[in-house]
């Protein structure tokens, strides 16, 4: 396990370290970024007199809606040296391109590198990448340029197609996932109904992204708990974004994605953009370490996450990121209850007779939100739309609306328009 020496030192030392790493960023930015030098000159910055971490807060936040609208204006080296061109999924708005560099590139290997030996990984594993390569998808390439200076052992799957998943499983026994978790019950049903032996295979464990797997308290949630009942396997959550280019990945430990000091610096803002107090949420604001081609200053994620500063049995003394409550954007009031979306998934991956689903947010005519989940189920009875309707009012204390569809109809809007992540939430709220 390759731990970098930064992650063991004390908190005291690794703010000092990423003080000295602030100063290179803000010179850096202001010699080559066109939107961050108008930034400061509109505001009056001088970069000279931000030495601390606390002085981040006389520089104003950067937006999405800033790097969609401005993109080009990010850009700190000629076209000539970007390599790689990748874009944001784009579930909430229009996808952002980012473009990398050579360094770029290897700065991506080392975060996964690193994440990886965090999930206890050796070059002994071979892992199967259930995730997009291609598509100008940054998550499948980070995961592929990790494994391989980790010197792990790779097999390019793709998302969907159990056959093929099960058919690799059986001819290159990879010993770990790299996957949306909610694919995993998915191959559960499938190894069910083909009499496949998934419980004795060589599959040990699974990187999962892209959906939560535990509660604030770090217990495993009912997606978590659906998948580890039915076939034991060691989950590790991972946190990221292609803004960030960073992981926060757990230890054998679950207890929080851990902080790379090395890669960028964290804040967590209130609604005024002031830090939270210790044991509040607060919203995920990233600036990047050692970024050519976009490195962002600032940047909001929308994502509500709690962290954590006590010491990690694993010997890393470094923050670690709780699991995402919700994005900010993606706030419900429903009835004068405050919804976030994971907390609705929980509900529905508990629910038996729910195969897939879509949560769609609209305002009515008052303003108001108003909430409909479309189901994939093989069972539509009214006494099952009764039993989920009693499930919400029994966790959430208010209840949906829904409507039923066959799960393939379900997959086919999930997968609308050739998106490369399925979309589950659909906000139409103006």
């Amino acid at each position: 396990m390759s731990v970098p020496a930064i992650e063991k030192k004390s908190l005291e030392e690794i703010k000092k370290f990423q003080e000295e790493k602030l100063k290179e960023t803000l010179q850096y930015l202001h010699r080559n970024s066109t939107f961050y030098n108008s930034l400061f000159e509109q505001n009056n910055i001088d970069v000279n007199k931000i030495n601390l971490l606390e002085d981040l807060k006389h520089i104003p936040v950067t937006t999405k809606d800033q790097l969609q609208k401005q993109t080009d204006s990010f850009l700190c080296v000629d076209k000539r040296e970007v390599i790689d061109y990748v874009t944001t999924s784009g579930t909430m708005g229009e996808p952002v391109t980012f473009a990398m560099t050579n360094n770029d590139l290897d700065r991506l290997a080392y975060n996964e590198f690193i994440s990886f030996s965090c999930a206890d990984t050796t070059k002994d594993d071979i892992y199967q990448l259930l995730v997009t390569i291609d598509k100008r998808f940054m998550a499948g390439m980070a995961y592929f340029l990790g494994l391989r200076k980790l010197g792990a052992g790779i097999i390019r799957t793709g998302p969907g197609l159990q056959k093929l998943q099960f058919e690799s499983i059986n001819r290159f026994k990879p010993t770990g996932f790299v996957t949306v978790p909610s694919f995993i019950p998915k191959l559960i049903s499938y190894a069910d109904e083909h009499n496949i032996d998934f419980k004795n295979s060589s599959i040990k464990k699974a990187v999962c992204i892209g959906e939560p797997i535990r509660n604030p308290d770090f217990s495993l949630n009912q997606l978590g708990k659906k998948i580890t009942e039915n076939w034991d396997i060691k989950l590790y959550s991972t946190y990221a974004s292609t803004e960030m280019g960073t992981a926060f990945t757990e230890c054998s430990y679950g207890t929080g994605g851990h902080h790379h000091p090395e890669m960028i610096i964290v804040e967590f803002l209130d609604e005024n953009n002031n830090p939270v107090k210790n044991g509040e949420p607060g919203e995920v604001t990233i600036t990047t370490l050692g970024v050519e081609a976009m490195p962002l200053l600032r940047f909001k994620t929308g994502d509500i996450c709690h962290h954590f500063t006590d010491p990690c049995p694993c010997g890393r003394n470094t923050m670690r990121l709780g699991p995402v409550i919700g994005r900010k954007q993606q706030m419900i009031k429903l009835k004068g209850t405050t919804l976030y979306p994971p907390a609705i998934y929980d509900v529905l991956n508990d629910t038996e007779v729910v195969d897939n689903y879509i949560i769609q947010v609209t305002s009515n005519e008052l303003g108001t939100d108003e909430l409909l989940i479309k189901i994939g189920s093989r069972n539509t009875s009214l006494a099952n739309a009764k039993q989920i309707k009693d499930n919400f009012r029994a966790k959430l204390r208010v209840a949906p609306e829904i409507e039923f569809f066959k799960p393939s109809e379900i997959n086919s809007m999930q997968f609308a328009d050739g998106n490369r992540k399925p979309i589950i939430f659909i906000d139409k709220r103006s």
